[in-house]
């Protein structure tokens, strides 16, 4: 069985009572983070201690999507028995900035970074991981990872782009970028999505399950909801805190 439980989808900033994105995908006991933004990590802590993640993926260096991975890892490296070192795999530079937040040597022996490079699969466990290069306003990472027979997609953060079929191709699961339920405003729109959009990729995709992510934070679920609704007909839900799917 997969396991994914979001920890939190909201997007540019953490509202109230909400984290940014953030979602553990478990299989064979196994445990990738996915996008640790902020506030992610105290719902981690939650329901799993620092030192029982085994590998996190990052798909751009925007701080909504990554921003936690700096308490994770002094976590891991500041606790009394520190594991071994976390691989950590992101698009090249994407986490200079987050990594900087420490002296070098404070957090050096607590990760293994990895670049990821579009086209090439990656052995991460349990999973196969595929990724694709989509459009955003720094480089950002599609993620398709494939474990028992089960796929997960992730948009990450992009805009309109022929790639995304491919990404989505029959996933169990398409967690896909909705910032904005109708439509992009002109100068974002080479670089984000619409829950209308998500739709229309999941419905074009074959997906079974389509869940939003990253709506502008305060926003109400149901206007995303509906326009998903309009160009998708299979099962909806909106990534919140809390919320786990079995596959």
């Amino acid at each position: 069985m997969v396991r994914i439980t979001v920890l939190g989808g909201c997007g540019a900033w953490p509202a109230a009572g909400q984290a940014c994105s953030g979602y553990l995908v478990e299989h064979e006991g196994f445990r990738v983070l996915i996008d640790p933004g902020y506030a992610t990590l105290p719902r981690l802590l939650a329901s799993t201690a620092a030192e029982e993640i085994d590998a996190v993926l990052v798909t751009h260096g925007h701080p909504d999507h990554c921003a936690d991975l700096n308490p994770l890892l002094r976590a891991r490296a500041l606790g009394d028995a520190p594991p071994a070192a976390l691989p950590v795999y992101a698009p090249p530079d994407a986490l200079t900035a987050v990594l900087a937040l420490d002296k070098a040597r404070m957090l050096a022996s607590s990760f293994r970074l990895y670049d990821l490079a579009p086209g090439r699969p990656y052995e991460i466990g349990p999973f196969r991981l595929d990724t694709w290069s989509l459009p955003h306003h720094v480089p950002n990472a599609g993620l398709r990872l494939t474990g028992g027979g089960r796929v997960v997609a992730y948009t990450g953060d992009t805009g309109p782009a022929p790639e995304l079929a491919e990404l989505a191709r029959d996933a169990d699961v398409l967690l896909a970028e909705a910032t904005y339920p109708e439509r992009v405003p002109d100068e974002d729109a080479p670089y984000l999505s619409s829950a209308l959009d998500a739709g229309r990729t999941a419905a074009r995709a074959g997906v079974a399950r389509l869940v939003l992510t990253h709506l502008w934070p305060d926003t109400l679920p149901e206007p995303a909801l509906a326009a998903a609704a309009k160009t998708y007909d299979g099962e909806l839900a909106v990534a919140t805190g809390g919320l786990t799917l079995e596959l």
